[in-house]
């Protein structure tokens, strides 16, 4: 496809979402044409399903159930938007995508990792991401930055939130795993740097897959 797709990654509390919005924006300054979405969620029926999965009151949802609705999300957010954006040219940036569930539900739950690649690509009919920034953070540190999070917000920690800690070293382990298979995709950051550094980190992988891309010459524009 004519498009670049780059996907964040991360654990609780890493970040990830605060630097995909500053790329878009960055992106976005310098006349590219670049979308944001997440996953699960992104479309009106993977926002009812991220719901279901976040929702504190299905703590009892089965690990087969979760991994299934995971993948529904997706499969409608690929259809529905990825693939129109990445044919028509467009940057995409995706808060999460089939990394997440080879962590959270391969790792982190202990499901077969050859039963959930076979499921993410099937549910992407076989889209995989250009680029992907996997924002790596101790569970401790992640989980103390959510919970000052929802304190600020004064909001409630979801589904995933809640799980102890021993999920969450999963997670990361399992992150850490994709890492080191992929390197040339997946850029592991230390994300218990400043956000600034991150972000500068992440604009210098970024300016230099553009330099391939269509679009203007003068590639992102300096921050601030």
């Amino acid at each position: 496809m004519p498009g670049l797709f780059i996907t964040f990654e991360g654990g609780e509390g890493s970040g990830k979402t605060t630097q995909l919005k500053a790329l878009l924006a960055q992106l976005r300054g310098g006349g590219r044409d670049a979308v944001e979405t997440r996953d699960p969620g992104g479309t009106g029926i993977g926002k009812q399903i991220r719901e279901l999965l976040l929702d504190r009151e299905n703590a009892g949802m089965a690990a087969t159930a979760e991994l299934f609705l995971y993948e529904a999300s997706r499969a409608q957010l690929v259809q529905e938007r990825i693939r129109p954006a990445l044919a028509a040219g467009r940057i995409v940036l995706c808060d999460r995508f089939t990394d997440s569930t080879v962590a959270y539900q391969g790792y982190g739950r202990g499901l077969d990792l050859d039963l959930v690649a076979r499921l993410n690509a099937l549910a992407t009919d076989g889209l995989r991401p250009d680029l992907t920034f996997l924002l790596d953070l101790d569970p401790v540190v992640g989980l103390a930055r959510a919970t000052q999070r929802v304190t600020r917000l004064r909001g409630r920690h979801d589904r995933i939130e809640e799980e102890v800690l021993g999920f969450h070293q999963r997670v990361r382990a399992g992150y850490r795993a994709i890492a080191a298979v992929e390197p040339e995709r997946v850029r592991l950051l230390d994300a218990s740097r400043g956000i600034a550094e991150i972000e500068a980190d992440i604009r210098r992988h970024v300016e230099a897959r553009l330099r391939s891309f269509p679009g203007p010459s003068a590639g992102i524009p300096p921050s601030g």
